[in-house]
């Protein structure tokens, strides 16, 4: 189990997955606050549970739940680097489906809510997932700790 841990935690990684963690982490975390809390212009749980159940995404208020969470607690390891390999597979996995559930028949462009900005999204998230968090981060401090 431990090495398991330091798998997840070590990266060979210099200081540059911090310049992508935390202003991916930071757009995470705000589309997440959003959905759960109706910042930002955002609706709300309620009123996104129920247009993601509108789409075919059942049960809306789960749905909307796993999705605001994902994004908003993702985005918050993202940016303190903690669990970063777990949490940027968790938000890849929540970006694949809002690209193929609400934006590829839109096209690419953002401009016609096409999947352009979700997709941006997804590739820093894979990146992250390979990379690690790099030395500064909360993983790198606790992967020592471990060692």
């Amino acid at each position: 189990m431990t090495s398991l841990i330091n798998k997840t935690l070590t990266t060979t990684s210099g200081y540059s997955p911090l310049a992508l963690r935390v202003p991916i982490g930071i757009i995470f975390m705000a589309h997440g606050a959003q959905k759960l809390f109706g910042w930002f212009g955002g609706y709300g749980l309620e009123a996104t549970g129920n247009w993601m159940a509108s789409i075919g995404l059942a049960p809306g208020f789960l749905m909307a739940l796993l999705a605001g969470s994902a994004e908003f607690f993702g985005g918050l390891m993202l940016v303190l680097g903690l669990l970063t390999r777990p949490a940027a597979f968790v938000l890849a996995i929540t970006m694949v489906v809002a690209i193929f559930s609400v934006h590829f028949a839109n096209g690419l462009f953002m401009a016609n809510n096409g999947y352009e900005f979700g997709l941006a999204l997804l590739a820093a998230s894979v990146s992250l997932a390979i990379s690690g968090a790099g030395k500064l981060s909360a993983d790198a401090i606790l992967a020592k700790k471990l060692a």
